[in-house]
């Protein structure tokens, strides 16, 4: 039953009489969401090519915002993760002061000793233990392959305080560091490029002309700060300092270290290990309290990961933001194209106006249509963006993560896209004038 509320009679003049019928509904209140829907389809189904082509921005622009942002947080979540497989509660002692070495400055053992070291594992700190090491490239020769690596002298310590695990054979021991045992334990990537698929351990191979048997091979582990275990060959502090690179000290007591690396046993406990090995070294080494002439430098992995991650979220969000500059290009063809679309149906909004059609029916009409185009341009952008993402995966260089927030991102910003650009020719089609647009040629 039809309420008939603000309506106005149809006047109907016959044969010089005039003849009032019931008066027509002016529904003032409620719009027709469904109608207006199907209008805007129909209206874009008849024009298939123009609507795909309007729709071609903002596919790209959201094909390449979800893709990017996939391969974005996967490499972060790649980093990050063997950042983390090497601890986050590790310290790693440097000689050189960071804020005081100059661009190209060499990071070769000059100020950290072997004795430094003994001096921090003498404080008895609540660590898993206390790592010196010493170390320099150099060239891995085996019997059909040789490669060049980081090889590093190390004592047993650098097994716990680096949580290391071998699939083969076993780590050095006390006893090989005090008698200069010649042996070796290679990283799990430097084995299969000496060895391939056969055994390493039993095998022997040759640096700086000394002949080393190989004991042990590392269980593959991801990379740190600085570099990766993966790729190293680990020998005893001594072999490295006696046979392999020398370094004693000028006054020829003790010898020099390129590192010092220590793991606390609860992360919480880091600042404070941290505090206590600077005032020790800088008691040694005769340094001023401020450290304004500090000799060394101690790195924190928990404030490097922050870092990292900080880093490569900007970097994501920096892709993500050059990849929806192509969005607005999309945004700006829907406007072109509606304002075409105007005008070709001058004609038409003219007699929809004259029948009856209010100001908000065409606005929502030609909103609607805008809208329509960017989210379906969207969807089938998401769907490409994924695709994208799942191929980058493939190719096994990283696992491309796609995460509610980027689908999310890219949806709603093609359709604030649609929304802004459809707004000034929907305005412009309402406001025609229903007389002038039935004019109109």
């Amino acid at each position: 039953m039809t309420t008939w509320t603000n309506v106005r009679p149809a006047l109907i003049v016959t044969a010089g009489q005039e003849t009032v019928l019931a008066p027509l509904p002016d529904d003032t209140g409620v719009i027709n969401v469904w109608e207006i829907t199907r209008m805007a389809l129909s209206s874009l189904l008849a024009n298939k090519m123009r609507s795909i082509l309007t729709m071609l921005g903002v596919i790209i622009g959201v094909a390449s915002v979800v893709a990017l942002m996939a391969v974005g947080n996967g490499a972060s979540a790649e980093i990050t993760g063997q950042v983390e497989a090497i601890g986050t509660n590790v310290l790693t002692i440097i000689p050189g002061s960071l804020s005081n070495r100059t661009p190209g400055a060499s990071v070769a053992a000059q100020t950290l000793t072997l004795e430094d070291a003994n001096a921090v594992a003498a404080l008895n700190l609540p660590v898993t233990g206390v790592a010196p090491q010493m170390g320099a490239p150099a060239s891995v020769v085996a019997a059909a392959a040789d490669k060049n690596a980081n090889v590093v002298g190390v004592t047993p310590a650098y097994q716990t305080v680096n949580a290391l695990a071998l699939t083969q054979g076993s780590f050095l021991t006390e006893d090989q560091v005090r008698s200069v045992a010649p042996v070796v334990v290679l990283g799990s990537n430097l084995a299969q490029d000496l060895f391939g698929s056969g055994e390493a351990v039993g095998q022997t191979v040759r640096i700086k002309n000394q002949t080393l048997r190989v004991i042990g091979v590392l269980t593959p582990k991801g990379g740190g700060a600085f570099g990766s275990v993966d790729d190293r060959a680990f020998v005893p502090i001594s072999v490295a300092q006696q046979r392999l690179f020398g370094g004693r000290t000028p006054d020829g007591k003790s010898y020099q270290v390129s590192a010092i690396t220590l793991a606390a046993q609860n992360s919480e406990d880091l600042p404070a290990i941290q505090q206590r090995v600077t005032a020790l070294l800088r008691d040694r080494h005769q340094a001023k309290a401020d450290g304004s002439a500090d000799d060394f430098s101690i790195m924190n992995q928990a404030s490097f990961l922050s870092t990292l991650s900080t880093i490569t979220t900007l970097l994501t969000v920096f892709l993500a933001a050059i990849a929806g500059i192509s969005l607005l290009v999309g945004g700006i063809g829907i406007m072109n194209i509606m304002l075409v679309s105007v005008t070709e149906r001058t004609k038409e909004i003219g007699l929809r106006k004259a029948v009856g059609a209010r100001e908000q029916d065409i606005l929502w009409q030609f909103i609607v249509e805008a809208l329509v185009i960017s989210l379906t341009g969207g969807l089938i952008g998401l769907v490409l963006g994924v695709g994208l993402a799942l191929l980058v995966s493939l190719t096994g260089l990283l696992t491309a993560a796609i995460t509610l927030d980027a689908v999310l991102l890219a949806l709603g910003f093609s359709l604030m896209v649609g929304l802004f650009f459809g707004i000034y020719p929907a305005r412009r089609a309402a406001r025609l004038n229903p007389i002038d647009a039935l004019r109109y040629e």
